[in-house]
């Protein structure tokens, strides 16, 4: 029995998704999204493995982050537990994806608010005060990888994840490579 491809583009397109808003974040060390659709087999057993419970069966059952739920630790447990050939090794970066915050950040309102400098673990989010005025938190990107701690606890929803540049499907995702496979794009 032949296996039928899974065309996330065409799918984004016919939600009304022209813009590919909504591409899912894969679990970390993800290979290039068009193998990890290709390879993986939706069996849910990254999603059963994650102990911060972040992984939830997406858009035509392939595992997805969702930052709404929690931080990832990356502690490698998705990895571990899938017979796919659809990680990278655990000793290289998990991803390259970054948070950005946006013009909804309260901040910008004159309201005091440090919820998501006070989740950032690596200290990648500072505060930086403005005269007359409260503090604005301003990204390091050089320091954020990508766990998405400061999501949850925005209260306005201004933080996201951005993907790295990808150049398989013209659409903004995850990078990465594996020794099996050729390197598409640097992280």
């Amino acid at each position: 029995m032949s296996k039928i491809a899974f065309n996330p583009s065409r799918r984004q397109w016919l939600r009304g998704d022209t813009g590919a808003k909504r591409l899912p974040i894969r679990p970390p060390w993800s290979v290039a999204e068009s193998a990890f659709i290709q390879d993986c087999s939706r069996c849910g057993d990254c999603i059963q493995h994650c102990p911060e419970a972040i992984l939830i069966k997406g858009s035509g059952g392939f595992p997805e982050v969702d930052f709404q739920l929690g931080e990832c630790t990356f502690c490698g447990d998705c990895v571990a537990s899938c017979a796919a050939a659809v990680f990278n090794p655990v000793d290289t970066d998990p991803w390259s994806h970054k948070v950005a915050i946006n013009e909804r950040c309260i901040t910008r309102q004159q309201v005091v608010c440090r919820s998501c400098i006070e989740q950032c673990e690596p200290e990648a989010i500072t505060l930086t005060m403005q005269p007359g005025g409260v503090g604005i938190p301003v990204l390091s990107s050089d320091l954020c990888n990508g766990c998405g701690a400061c999501i949850a606890v925005c209260p306005t929803q201004a933080i996201s994840v951005q993907r790295a540049a990808y150049p398989d499907l013209n659409h903004p995702l995850p990078s990465h490579s594996t020794a099996t496979r050729p390197q598409e794009t640097d992280n």
